[in-house]
């Protein structure tokens, strides 16, 4: 018999459908039945690609003795944290301030007006490792409830003005101090994994946004260091069994500190962080292997993760047949059955042994040179085509809009760095999806899509991280249709996310609409987790909206936001690196180029091909014939012939009209 998720578009909830406990999505129906049959909620929070999240669905949910603890004391309700990432983030928040850590499942008891008074996160079936059984909990806090309910309502609203003041407290309000950045940059140096590169043991996490940082230190310092730390932890994970050696594109994060045991789960924002930054450092210093990581990765996406609509989809799981990582594992035996002469040396080279590397199987991780890899490409083509064979992992094809964003960047910026009219197509594909299918009539963003349906009102990020996507877009084939949208979602940022002025906040907005859900606490993140928050984003975009069209408000509020969090940057870079993306683009001096001619006109393709040369992460170009945006308004064409205008620092240029001359301008 079904329970209340039987018609959830999430394939999270859709998983938990048939259990025996009487699931019930997040809304005003659960928490209405919490008051009148006056129980607490249990609030299970987790996704489709979470491991321990599978395995406490099997040990604790699909039991009939443990359903009928929850059924009879509580009211159950599960949360897709993909879907509804404001619960995720208020009741992470509490699961972290009540016991010091956090995770997926997330396992919260709270009240019926939403206060949380006893988190945890996986609970076993038995106890073990100093952890009381499921039902030990259940028990113990039916009884509790019953008995001293007020000490429990008491805690909850204890937890929650703590988090109100944790959100509230202000940081240093001064002007941008270029020190800042030198501050992160020493702290990440001495902090560096020398051996395997990234930063700290295990588990060790690939880091995009502090690799993106440390190449935007080196381009405005020239520090070779930077850039060392950059290409080894790249070299080092692109080898290891983070990446997936077959069919490219990276998994969730490595078990290990030298990057060979993954966390098989897939998520679309890290194949979308990694891909930019290998392409970034590619252009940086033209290793090919960068460069064919980043398009092996892009090209899992296309194959694998992209929707007939347009849309990317969301996650892979970790689990085949109910094993974790049984689908990218191998033995000595299976390769040379697959490859037959040539397979004892791609077993050398590959690293696979008798014995394993993971539960007496291997994961692939190469050990050889660039060039005995490209050696090796028909043979990886064929194990690729065995591995079809086997059972696939499971896809979640919801289609999450701040995600997408990033994707979008991605594959903007690939088409314009490596010419690539493919790589172009599947980006405007993208953007016109998301505009078309996941905008409201009046011009606001859903967050989910799956299957024709839209739901959950969009958050900050999902406005930030799309804006982000439109931007590289337009940079990339200068359709004023792509700014014109990003300017749009712009506005809609600043009409309905602003915080309140004199309410004590750091930054400049909430992650939830001022129209949006009441919930115990009206989230606002500000630091930088598994992909950019939603202000640290916005303060991203809005410096480049203002350079743009020359709007001083944008830049204001971005300026702000960057100030208040200074502190923070300098001392925990690791979990604030795209707000060090923003405050080196604050501080950096700005480069403007304005190519006046038809973007399809050959003579202007010639003038903007050599403003896109290379890694130019301070450098805003436009190209039209039009007044939008601004940086094209009131510039004419020089004697008739295509025209390119270069500003630094409010410092112009006299236009030029021939390749070589502005090729010298930018040099």
């Amino acid at each position: 018999m079904s329970n209340h998720l039987a018609g959830e578009s999430s394939r999270y909830l859709q998983q938990h459908a048939d259990n025996p406990v009487d699931w019930h999505p997040w809304g005003e129906e659960a928490l209405e039945k919490a008051r009148q049959e006056d129980k607490p909620i249990f609030l299970s929070i987790g996704y489709s690609a979470c491991h321990w999240c599978h395995v406490m669905a099997h040990e604790s949910f699909e039991d009939e003795a443990t359903a009928e603890l929850l059924n009879e004391h509580f009211v159950s309700i599960k949360v897709d944290r993909e879907e509804r990432p404001d619960l995720d983030k208020i009741y992470m928040g509490a699961t972290q301030a009540m016991t010091g850590g956090g995770g997926w499942p997330m396992s919260v008891f709270i009240t019926s007006d939403g206060k949380p008074f006893y988190a945890g996160t996986y609970f076993p079936k038995e106890p073990r490792h100093n952890l009381p059984s499921f039902q030990q909990v259940l028990a113990a806090l039916a009884e509790v409830w019953d008995e001293r309910r007020s000490d429990l309502i008491s805690r909850g609203e204890q937890v929650v003005e703590a988090l109100q003041r944790q959100q509230a407290a202000e940081s240093d309000d001064g002007g941008l101090d270029p020190a800042v950045i030198e501050s992160a940059y020493q702290a990440l140096r001495q902090r560096f994994d020398d051996r395997h590169g990234g930063w700290g043991g295990a588990p060790k996490f690939p880091q995009p946004m502090t690799l993106e940082f440390l190449l935007h230190y080196h381009h405005t310092t020239g520090q070779p260091r930077a850039m060392l730390m950059v290409t080894q932890t790249l070299d080092a994970m692109a080898r290891g069994g983070i990446y997936d050696q077959l069919g490219g594109g990276f998994h969730r994060y490595s078990v290990d500190a030298h990057w060979t045991t993954p966390h098989f789960e897939r998520m679309l924002y890290d194949s979308a962080q990694l891909a930019r930054v290998y392409l970034h450092a590619w252009q940086v210093n033209g290793d090919p292997f960068l460069r064919t990581i980043a398009e092996e990765t892009l090209d899992y996406i296309i194959r694998e993760m992209t929707s007939p609509e347009g849309g990317f989809y969301a996650t892979q799981d970790a689990d085949t047949d109910g094993e974790e990582g049984k689908y990218y594992v191998w033995t000595p035996e299976e390769v040379r059955q697959v490859l037959g002469d040539e397979a004892e040396r791609f077993i050398m080279l590959y690293g696979i042994t008798p014995e394993g590397n993971f539960e007496g199987q291997t994961i692939l991780t190469f050990e050889g040179t660039f060039e005995e890899r490209q050696e090796l490409a028909q043979a990886r083509e064929r194990l690729f085509e065995a591995r079809n064979r086997r059972t696939l992992p499971g896809r979640d094809e919801k289609v999450v809009v701040s995600w997408n964003g990033l994707m979008l960047a991605a594959f903007a910026e690939a088409a314009r760095a490596l010419r690539s009219d493919r790589y172009l197509r599947v980006a405007q594909r993208s953007a016109d999806f998301l505009l078309s299918r996941l905008r409201t009539e009046d011009r606001r963003l859903w967050h989910v899509w799956k299957a024709g349906e839209t739901k959950v009102m969009g958050f900050l990020e999902d406005y930030t991280h799309l804006i982000e996507g439109l931007l590289a877009l337009y940079q990339t084939d200068f359709d004023p249709r792509w700014y014109r949208a990003a300017r749009g979602l712009a506005n809609e940022v600043l009409a309905h996310f602003v915080a309140e002025p004199g309410g004590g906040s750091a930054v400049a907005f909430y992650d939830t609409a001022d129209d949006g859900p009441d919930l115990v606490l009206r989230p606002q993140e500000t630091q930088d987790n598994a992909v950019p928050s939603g202000n640290s984003m916005a303060a991203t975009v809005l410096l480049k909206l203002a350079r743009l069209n020359g709007e001083r408000e944008y830049e204001e509020v971005a300026q702000e936001s960057l100030a208040a969090m200074a502190p923070l940057m300098g001392q925990y870079p690791l979990g604030f690196g795209q707000w060090l993306v923003a405050l080196d683009a604050a501080l950096a001096v700005p480069e403007e180029v304005a190519v006046i001619g038809e973007p399809g006109a050959a003579a202007t393709r010639d003038l903007v091909e050599v403003a896109q040369k290379g890694f130019t992460p301070h450098r805003l170009l436009a190209a039209g014939t039009g007044e939008v945006p601004k940086l094209l308004a009131q510039r004419e064409q020089v004697d008739g012939k295509v025209t390119a205008f270069v500003c630094r620092a409010s410092t112009c240029h006299p236009p030029v009209t021939d390749v070589e001359a502005l090729r010298l301008q930018l040099d």
